[in-house]
């Protein structure tokens, strides 16, 4: 059947005005549209799209799969996933112009604000989830929304990913602003739920992000930032939960890692702003205190007891010989940096030698 014949044709149907026209301009082929409730729209025909995705096709490499011993399927799909990497690399300059913006809307009080569906959906909220713990950060500085809320992070809600008026309405209920930055992650890039939640985030001013695995998809048309790492077929016919995943894990750790070490919450390759909430991320801490300064076991301690146990202030007081207070306003002033505070501790003794 061609796409000239009858099945195919465009056929006029009534919508919302922001479904239609999203619809229309995101380009997705359209057989027919089941229409409900304005907040439920589920739009058909994305079959056309995904026909051409390349994360739909067959892959050659891993035919007769269920044929080979364990061995060889470990091996097939152990293959496939060596790809994902330079697939990643080769898209590197995007994910930069990503983290410049990110760092950017962060320094101005903005959030970053990842939202997916699925697979997607949940490698966004476990990345979210990890910011606090590993960099310091208030827990509203990176969020996560997933389709079907909390229920989805543990079964699949596969039917809430076909509703565009849907992830409007929770990016509405984040209260998105142009200070902030949307990242939206789909490995087809035609989930209508990402993608009514990126229109919604362009109209207020947003910076927009878009992570798939598809490069001509309407996500990496519609978003400001298309990250489109091309893993191409997987082992598996269609199931991206395992290139596209992979993918999308590492494309998510590049943006809010790298974003944190613009930041500063990284110092050196130290991880600083550790939160000492265990016995293991104390003796963590400790270790990274004495790294960073060279200081014996004793003296690290009794810095850190100094300070609070708050980390970044014991490494400029053990660097500087600042007491407690000093180090907390030299951190105060460079916004948490510990290198920029360490050379603000130095500049008072430059200006005494002049």
């Amino acid at each position: 059947m061609t796409p000239s014949s009858k099945a195919w044709a465009w056929r006029p149907v009534r919508l919302p005005p922001d479904n239609f026209l999203g619809t229309l301009r995101a380009g997705i082929p359209r057989r027919r549209a089941i229409l409900g409730s304005p907040a439920d729209i589920i739009i058909l025909g994305l079959r056309g799209s995904l026909k051409a995705a390349r994360t739909e096709q067959r892959n050659p490499r891993s035919r007769g799969l269920d044929r080979k011993s364990t061995l060889g399927i470990l091996r097939a799909l152990n293959r496939e996933d060596a790809r994902v990497a330079l697939a990643v690399r080769r898209e590197l300059p995007r994910i930069a112009r990503a983290v410049d913006a990110i760092a950017k809307a962060l320094q101005r009080g903005g959030r970053l604000i990842y939202i997916g569906a699925g697979t997607s959906g949940r490698l966004a909220v476990l990345d979210a989830a990890e910011c606090p713990p590993t960099f310091g950060t208030p827990p509203r500085m990176v969020q996560a929304i997933i389709a079907g809320g909390e229920r989805a992070l543990r079964h699949a809600v596969e039917g809430a990913e076909d509703s565009a008026a849907n992830g409007a309405r929770d990016l509405r209920r984040a209260k998105v602003s142009r200070r902030d930055v949307v990242v939206g992650i789909s490995a087809s890039g035609t989930t209508p739920y990402v993608l009514g939640a990126l229109r919604f985030a362009r109209r207020r001013g947003a910076i927009t992000v878009g992570v798939t695995s598809n490069p001509r998809s309407p996500l990496a048309r519609q978003a400001r930032i298309a990250i489109a790492p091309d893993t191409g077929p997987e082992a598996i016919a269609g199931s991206t939960r395992l290139k596209a995943g992979t993918a999308q894990k590492l494309v998510l750790n590049l943006l809010s890692t790298a974003a944190m070490v613009r930041l500063g919450r990284v110092y050196e390759n130290w991880m600083v702003y550790v939160t000492l909430t265990n016995q293991k991320l104390r003796r963590r801490g400790a270790r990274i205190l004495e790294e960073a300064t060279g200081a014996n076991a004793s003296a690290a301690a009794h810095a850190l007891r100094q300070a609070g146990h708050n980390l970044p202030a014991a490494i400029v007081m053990l660097k500087s010989g600042a007491n407690a207070g000093q180090a907390g306003r030299w951190l105060a002033a460079a916004g948490g940096n510990v290198r920029q505070a360490l050379e603000k501790a130095k500049e008072p003794r430059t200006r005494g030698r002049s």
